[in-house]
């Protein structure tokens, strides 16, 4: 018999509100798996009904025929631990390493079947109480199978520094506290439809851009959130083309199109429309563009650039959206840049110069608000201003160098970057972590340090705690649900844990006095699928609601 290949996760992957790289990311993730479709089921653990029917909603428009056939399941996470016993998984992979693969974990190895590998995803990784989600790894629980998948080499560094800094700083060992693997797999080309423009497509999309189709100016586009302290600094640019105009380049021959995410009351924007008018530099400033703009934005344009200075940026999907678009990018030489661009093939990296320490923001990081501390680490970090003009110039003049790149980049889009070979990927690495060797008994019942154990926490509160030997009668509700006056008044997200059938029977077990073990073993009779926890649940409850008392 065939053992089904079943795909699990704690998240939606589709995410509604405003537009950001990390949801653009996830989305395309979710659309690649499920066109890959290399799994027979695919099982969405979700902790509210919103996020639920807004998934089925997604699924219900985009993949019909998936939920027709029953192998995409929406279930409560509370679910989890009766699914993970049932059935055996392939593998569980989160959206996001902070979003609970630790504690996921501890559920996989209490409850689950088979020790499947857990995977996450690294987005921003520049948060200061990330410290915190990456201690949760740190923990006898780990296994082989664990990996946290980083989308290039600069935060697969920053990942295994996390780590190094955690273990030094508790005086850990690797033997004693393990870590999940740690490797590299890119996102991938977000959209389908930014394929570049013919001749007509490019003049059409100028003129949607409020611009003359004949104009024959370079246009620079810039595309990423609009903020100083989030992503990158823009005034580096401005500068730049200070440099070029004052060293002969003319105003008529380029415009800069800056366009992306804008927070209505930052004034930034301003700040920099009036530098440029200042400078005699023609500035576009397109807030939050649709889809259908940004079409035109990348059709119209001439030059990508991207001088990323911020750590909250981790990868760079503008400059993937660019390749697409058969643009030569200009980018600085940073984060997961890096992994992007051939520097002098599909574009031209600038070289960048930052701190090597920053004792007196870390200590005031976790004090402030992130946009506080990314500001101060940006603005430590320096692209250097004369390459970048230069580079600018380079491109400007040169369109035939300008085609060259934007195909080069395109073609390595297209081999590199689909979401069709990134999802290859994940399903070879799945694969892979599939077969490492792991020992289970050992983890059943490796508790994670960090949960709360809460009935052990505060068992001191009540007077006394449920004992074997507690003796238990039937109360007077009891004896009305025993003869049929009355009913049990069982809480909606309490009924998913108390079989009624057992309440019933156990106004009928205590009609003489017995004590806890005695019921247990009564009740554990009639519905042998119950443990002892399980067991002592139900007689808890049963003494809350009057259906039991206990015999003083």
């Amino acid at each position: 018999m065939k053992t089904q290949r079943i795909w699990g996760t704690l998240d939606p992957f589709h995410e509604t509100g405003p537009i950001l790289g990390r949801k653009v990311a996830n989305e395309g993730f979710l659309n690649g798996l499920l066109n890959a479709d290399s799994f027979d089921e695919y099982h969405f653990f979700l902790s509210g009904a919103g996020l639920r029917n807004d998934l089925h909603s997604f699924f219900s428009s985009n993949y019909p025929a998936l939920l027709e056939q029953d192998r995409i399941k929406i279930m409560d996470r509370r679910d989890l631990p009766g699914e993970l016993a049932s059935r055996e998984y392939f593998c569980f992979h989160q959206s996001d390493c902070i979003n609970y693969p630790a504690h996921l974990a501890r559920v996989r190895n209490r409850y689950a079947r088979n020790i499947f590998p857990i995977t996450s995803t690294t987005h921003s990784l520049s948060y200061s109480s990330y410290s915190s989600s990456f201690l949760n790894y740190l923990w006898p629980g780990t296994t082989g199978r664990d990996c946290i998948i980083t989308t290039s080499k600069a935060g697969k560094l920053v990942v295994e520094k996390y780590f190094k800094h955690l273990r030094e700083g508790l005086c850990l060992s690797e033997e004693t506290h393990p870590s999940p693997q740690v490797r590299i797999i890119p996102l991938g080309m977000p959209s389908d439809n930014l394929a570049p423009g013919d001749e007509h497509q490019k003049e059409q999309a100028k003129r949607n851009l409020g611009m003359d189709g004949a104009d024959e100016r370079v246009n620079i586009l810039v595309f990423g959130r609009i903020a100083h302290y989030s992503k990158m600094d823009i005034l580096p640019l401005l500068r730049a083309m200070q440099r070029l105009f004052s060293t002969g380049l003319s105003r008529d021959r380029v415009r800069l199109l800056l366009a992306g995410w804008l927070d209505d009351e930052d004034d930034f924007a301003s700040t920099l429309s009036n530098l440029a008018k200042n400078m005699g530099l023609e500035l576009s400033i397109i807030g939050r563009p649709s889809d259908e703009r940004k079409v035109d934005l990348y059709r119209a344009a001439d030059i990508f650039v991207s001088i990323s200075d911020n750590p909250q940026e981790t990868f760079g999907l503008t400059v993937l959206e660019a390749g697409a678009a058969e643009l030569p990018v200009i980018v600085s030489d940073y984060d997961g840049y890096k992994d992007l661009v051939v520097n002098e093939e599909t574009g031209l990296l600038i070289e960048t110069i930052g701190a090597e320490a920053t004792p007196e923001l870390d200590i005031m990081a976790p004090l402030c608000f992130d946009n506080h501390y990314h500001l101060l680490m940006a603005q430590q970090t320096a692209v250097n201003t004369p390459k970048l003009a230069a580079a600018l110039e380079k491109l400007i003049n040169d369109p035939q160098l300008r085609m060259a790149m934007g195909r080069a980049g395109a073609k390595r889009v297209r081999e590199n970057f689909s979401w069709a070979s990134v999802i290859g990927e994940h399903v070879k690495l799945w694969e892979e972590l599939n077969t490492v060797p792991v020992e289970i008994e050992k983890l059943r019942e490796v508790k994670h340090p960090t949960q709360l154990r809460l009935g052990e926490t505060f068992s001191h509160y009540p007077t006394e705690t449920l004992a074997p030997k507690t003796r238990l009668v039937t109360g007077v509700t009891g004896q009305a649900i025993y003869q049929g006056r009355e009913f049990p008044l069982i809480y909606k997200g309490v009924d998913r844990f108390l079989n009624e059938e057992v309440v019933r029977k156990m106004a009928f077990f205590a009609r003489k006095p017995l004590n806890a073990a005695q019921l247990t073993a009564k009740i554990k009779s009639i519905a042998g699928n119950l443990n002892d926890r399980e067991a002592e649940f139900h007689i808890l409850w049963c003494l809350k609601h009057d259906i039991l008392e206990k015999v003083c």
